[in-house]
């Protein structure tokens, strides 16, 4: 399998700041990528830093100004997936700042009751699929799994936050990747869940808007907070554009009875 993807950003930043941008894919990846970060016609340089889970982050600073980030990678084959340690049946349990898993507990024993293991892994998605609405731009940037619950409606990552809060509930580690997704209708960066099941991480996809085969790991964390593609501290940053793609030599077909890791 071959996979491409492209990320391109345009920001007017106001006053001075440093960036933090999370668009490179995951270490790990057998790939060729170039990154290049613009402004007044000249390329910035960027300091890079990994996380304990794989995640790439390259911090810039960047001035008054328009501000350019391009992004082009080329994957090639299926990776392995990222090992479970021990750590992560602890972090991945506790209830997190979109991922309410305390407050949704009692939702969670009432709706999948006697459910365990794989059986709960299809039924939380299908349940979530069918109660949400995919609507862009329904949700705000501070809504978590309750308050989407409450809209009942969202995108990629309200459905992702929303699994992971009740797999939580049940004792089931979860938590939210950022990926490049190959056949995804809007185009756009995706969020989907992985839950830890016999000590393995499994995709769970409530959108079922790309064949989760295809997925190209960017960032992993407990919810949104820890996968933002960019945040900013120091001075005020606006985005002014957006464009992502991603495509594979073979577009698979899912099916989701099908156990599926991020490689």
């Amino acid at each position: 399998m071959k996979r491409n993807a492209t990320s391109h950003l345009v920001l007017d930043v106001v006053s001075p700041a440093e960036l933090v941008l999370s668009v490179a894919v995951a270490e790990g990846q057998d790939s060729t990528e170039t990154l290049t970060v613009v402004q007044g016609g000249r390329e910035l340089p960027y300091r890079e830093i990994v996380d304990d889970r794989g995640t790439r982050l390259q911090v810039v600073q960047v001035d008054e100004g328009r501000v350019q980030m391009d992004y082009r990678v080329e994957v090639r084959g299926m990776q392995e997936p990222i090992p479970v340690v021990p750590l992560d049946s602890i972090q991945y349990l506790r209830p997190s700042r979109y991922c309410e898993s305390d407050t949704l507990g009692p939702t969670a024993r009432s709706e999948f009751a006697g459910l365990h293991g794989f059986e709960l892994l299809s039924a939380v998605s299908s349940w979530v699929g069918s109660k949400l609405l995919y609507v862009p731009g329904a949700s705000q940037p501070t809504d978590g799994a309750v308050q989407t619950l409450l809209d009942r409606r969202g995108v990629c990552r309200d459905y992702a936050h929303l699994v992971i809060a009740l797999l939580r509930a049940l004792d089931v580690p979860a938590r939210l990747v950022s990926v490049y997704a190959p056949g995804l209708w809007p185009m756009d960066f995706h969020a989907v869940a992985e839950a830890l099941i016999e000590g393995r991480w499994y995709v769970v996809d409530a959108t079922a808007l790309a064949p989760r085969q295809s997925l190209v790991r960017i960032a992993t964390g407990r919810d949104a907070s820890d996968t933002a593609f960019l945040s900013s501290s120091g001075g005020w940053v606006k985005l002014v554009e957006l464009e992502v793609g991603a495509v594979v030599d073979v577009l698979p077909t899912d099916d989701i009875d099908q156990l599926v890791s991020v490689r």
